[in-house]
């Protein structure tokens, strides 16, 4: 697999994942991706996607009851 950006070589790795929204900021250390060797893009696959939407989901449930509680 070749990089979108930079047309190097794709290899299976971790990279590290942040973001901030609703109120909180994630870092995760190391979410498996495909990374280019020569700029460091990740690519993440569905099943990394799926898992990181799930957390947020989770959290964003949990911020929401943590200010209706308030």
């Amino acid at each position: 697999m070749k990089c979108f950006y930079c047309q190097g070589k794709m290899v299976r790795g971790v990279t590290p994942f942040d973001v901030t929204r609703r109120g909180y900021h994630v870092h995760f250390d190391a979410v498996p991706a495909w990374v280019c060797e020569q700029c460091g893009e990740a690519l993440f696959d569905s099943q990394a996607v799926d898992l990181i939407e799930h957390s947020l989901d989770t959290l964003d449930e949990q911020t929401y009851q943590m200010r209706v509680a308030a």
